[in-house]
């Protein structure tokens, strides 16, 4: 595996991230950042409170499991793994900033959407990646991209502390 970003270089990607989130809210519009499991979630909370240090207040949070929301869910069948969605705010009305580590297919994303649809109805919901990788199946792009690499057939893993005790992006077959 090839070694795309470190621990400084993810830090600095969020930063960038959390700027340019930052300027795409709305004034005086209720934000609620939905993290999906399992590294989105992670990514969402650092982005909380990178934007909270940029002056963004009051942003209410929750972890999104789209696990019956997948469209291979009946491939997958038993060895399926449903954890929970923890969503404990309203979502109607809200700028929802959706976060992943990485885009690949859009499928995912998908997911996520319906899932969040049937929740209510945000005002909008923009998409924040860490990898954005090419590769597109459905007509599903991010509005936030960290980095964007075309890594054809071959895997971008993304390791963060808060789950594998390091922060790394990696790149390969």
């Amino acid at each position: 595996m090839n070694v795309i970003l470190e621990e400084r270089g993810i830090s600095k990607t969020l930063e960038g991230l959390a700027d340019e989130i930052e300027e795409a809210i709305p004034d005086r519009c209720a934000v609620g950042v939905i993290g999906i499991r399992a590294r989105g979630d992670d990514l969402a909370r650092r982005l909380i409170g990178l934007l909270e240090a940029r002056g963004v207040r009051d942003i209410a949070s929750g972890v999104l499991d789209i696990t019956m929301y997948r469209d291979d869910l009946a491939e997958i069948g038993p060895s399926a793994v449903v954890r929970t969605t923890e969503i404990a705010f309203d979502v109607e009305g809200r700028f929802i900033i959706l976060v992943d580590d990485v885009i690949h297919t859009g499928r995912s994303i998908r997911a996520a959407l319906a899932a969040i649809i049937d929740l209510g109805r945000p005002k909008s919901i923009r998409l924040c990646v860490l990898v954005d990788r090419g590769g597109r199946e459905l007509p599903i792009q991010p509005d936030f991209a960290g980095i964007r690499c075309d890594h054809g057939e071959g895997h971008v893993n993304v390791r963060l502390e808060e789950s594998d005790g390091v922060d790394r992006v990696e790149a390969g077959t």
